[in-house]
C-alpha cells in the first residue's frame, strides 16, 4: 500500500494509508484533517448502525420461531436473545485492540463483512423447521460480531479527531450507530410480511391462521446493506500510521487505574442503555399486562441513541466529568420515578408515568454514554502531559501519541465491559421478579450502583483538586 505524507495545507495524495496525522495542529486540521476525519466518520456510522441491527436482531426473530413450526421452550428462546449480548461483550475485549494492529480502514471493512455470516445463515436456517436448536445457538453467537464492532469503531474514530471535538465525534458515531437497535425493531416486523427478494429470498412460511410470513427477511434484509458498507469502508476510509501499535503496547492500559474506573462508569451508562433496551418489553408485560409492549419497545433505544451525540457535545462545552456527575444524579431520580409508578401487589400503578420515567432514564443513559466517552481521551492526555512535562519537544510529542493509543484502547475496552449489561440487567430483573414478584429489588440495586458512580466521578474527576479533572 502507498502511504500518504500530506504537506501542510495540501490534501493528502490518493491512497489508503496516511503517515502524517496531526489533528491537534490547528492549521493542519483546518486545511486537511477535518475533511478526512469527516469522511471516515460518515462511513463508520452506517457500518456501526448495521452492526447494532445484526447484534440485536434475535430479539425480533424469537417471537415468531414457534409460530412458523419450531417447538422451542421459553428458556431456549431466552438464551437465543441473550447469547449475542454475551458473545458481543467478549468479542469487544478482542476488538478493542484491533485497529492499531490492522488499521482502521482494513478492520472496519473486515468486521463489517463478517456480519454477512449470521445474516445469511439466519435467512437460510429459519426456512427449515428441521433446523436443530444448536444451529440457532451458533448463529446467535455469531451475531455477537455486531456487538464487537462497536469497540473497534469507537477506537478508530478517536484517532481522527482533536481532543476538543472527540466528544461530539464519538457521540455521533455511537449515537447514530446505536439507532440500529430501534431501526431493526421497527423494520423487521415490516419486511417479514412480504416476499422482499422474490423467489431468490425463499418461500414463505404458513401460519396457523392461513397467513404467510417471510421470517428469513429478518436476516436477508441486511445483506445488501452490509455489502455496500464493506465496500465503502475499504475504498473510502483511511489507515493512520500514527495509530499503529502492537497488542503488547496497548496492554499497558490494564495497569492504568483510570481504565478500570471508566469501565465502572461506562457499565452504568451503556450497560444500562443496552440492558434496559432488552428488558423494557418484559417489564411492560409483567407490570402492565394490559398494555401492548411491542408498540412501545423501540422508543427507549430510539431516544437513548438520539441523545448520545448531545451528551458528547454538552461534555465538549461544559466538561465530561461535570456532565457525567449530574447525569448520574438524574438517573437515580429517574429510577425512583419508575418505582413510584409501578403497581404495588398487582394493584394501582400508572403506565404513562412509568413510560415517562423510563424515557427519562433512557435519555440519561444516552447522555452519559456521550459524556463518559468524552472523559477518556481527556484523562489520558492529561496524564501523559503531566508525565512528560520535563521532557523536550520530541518527548512531549511522543507522549501525546502514546496518550492517543492508550485512550483508544480504553475506549474499546470500556465498551466491552459495558456490553455485559445486555445480559446482566435483564437477568437482574428476571431474578427480582422470580424471587420477590416484582422488579423493585433490581431497581434499588441499580440506584446503589449509580450512587457509587456519582462518588467515583466526584472524587477522581469533578471535585476541586481532583486527580485528573476532565
Amino acid at each position: 500500500m502507498s502511504a500518504n505524507n500530506p504537506t501542510l495545507g495540501q490534501p493528502p495524495r490518493p491512497g489508503p494509508v496516511i503517515a502524517d496525522w496531526r489533528p491537534e495542529d490547528p492549521q493542519f486540521w483546518g486545511s486537511v484533517g477535518k475533511r478526512v476525519a469527516t469522511r471516515n466518520l460518515w462511513i463508520s456510522i452506517p457500518a456501526l448502525f448495521l452492526a447494532f441491527a445484526v447484534w440485536m436482531v434475535w430479539s425480533t426473530v424469537i417471537v415468531r420461531l414457534n409460530a412458523i413450526g419450531f417447538s422451542l421452550t421459553t428458556d431456549e428462546l431466552f438464551w437465543l436473545a441473550a447469547l449475542p449480548g454475551l458473545s458481543g461483550a467478549m468479542l469487544r475485549v478482542v476488538y478493542s485492540f484491533m485497529v492499531p494492529v490492522f488499521g482502521g480502514r482494513r478492520w472496519t471493512a473486515i468486521s463489517t463483512a463478517s456480519l454477512l455470516a449470521p445474516a445469511l445463515w439466519m435467512g437460510v436456517a429459519v426456512q427449515n423447521p428441521e433446523t436443530p436448536y444448536s444451529v440457532f445457538v451458533i448463529i446467535a453467537l455469531l451475531c455477537g460480531f455486531g456487538g464487537g464492532n462497536f469497540a473497534s469503531s469507537m477506537s478508530n474514530i478517536s484517532f481522527f479527531y482533536p481532543k476538543a471535538q472527540q466528544g461530539t465525534a464519538l457521540g455521533l458515531n455511537a449515537g447514530l450507530g446505536n439507532l440500529g437497535v430501534s431501526a431493526m425493531q421497527f423494520l423487521v416486523p415490516l419486511v417479514i410480511g412480504f416476499g422482499l427478494f422474490g423467489a431468490v429470498g425463499g418461500k414463505p412460511q404458513e401460519l396457523a391462521d392461513g397467513s404467510q410470513l417471510w421470517l428469513q427477511n429478518a436476516g436477508l434484509v441486511w445483506v445488501p446493506l452490509i455489502a455496500l458498507a464493506t465496500l465503502a469502508a475499504w475504498f473510502g476510509m483511511n489507515d493512520l500510521s500514527a495509530a499503529s501499535a502492537s497488542f503488547r503496547e496497548q496492554a499497558v492500559i490494564f495497569k492504568r487505574k483510570h481504565n478500570w474506573l471508566m469501565c465502572w462508569l461506562y457499565l452504568a451508562t451503556f450497560g444500562s442503555f443496552i440492558g434496559f433496551a432488552a428488558a423494557f418489553p418484559l417489564l411492560i408485560n409483567t407490570s402492565f399486562p394490559g398494555v401492548s409492549a411491542l408498540k412501545f419497545a423501540f422508543l427507549g433505544p430510539l431516544v437513548g441513541a438520539l441523545v448520545r451525540p448531545l451528551g458528547g457535545w454538552i461534555a465538549d462545552k461544559l466538561g465530561g466529568a461535570r456532565v457525567t456527575l449530574w447525569n448520574f444524579a438524574v438517573m437515580v431520580a429517574a429510577v425512583f420515578g419508575v418505582i413510584a409508578f409501578l403497581p404495588q401487589n398487582g394493584q394501582g400503578g400508572n403506565f404513562y408515568g412509568f413510560l415517562g420515567m423510563f424515557m427519562l432514564l433512557f435519555v440519561t443513559t444516552g447522555i452519559g454514554n456521550g459524556s463518559t466517552f468524552r472523559m477518556i481521551p481527556v484523562i489520558f492526555r492529561t496524564l501523559h502531559e503531566r508525565w512528560s512535562a520535563d521532557q523536550d519537544a520530541e518527548g512531549r510529542e511522543q507522549a501525546l501519541r502514546e496518550a492517543g493509543k492508550e485512550s483508544a484502547a480504553v475506549l474499546g475496552f470500556t465498551s466491552a465491559v459495558g456490553a455485559f449489561g445486555a445480559f446482566f440487567i435483564p437477568k437482574s430483573f428476571g431474578s427480582s421478579i422470580s424471587v420477590t414478584g416484582g422488579p423493585e429489588v433490581a431497581l434499588y440495586v441499580f440506584v446503589g450502583y449509580y450512587i457509587s458512580c456519582i462518588l467515583v466521578t466526584w472524587w477522581w474527576y469533578s471535585r476541586k483538586g481532583a486527580e485528573t479533572p476532565c
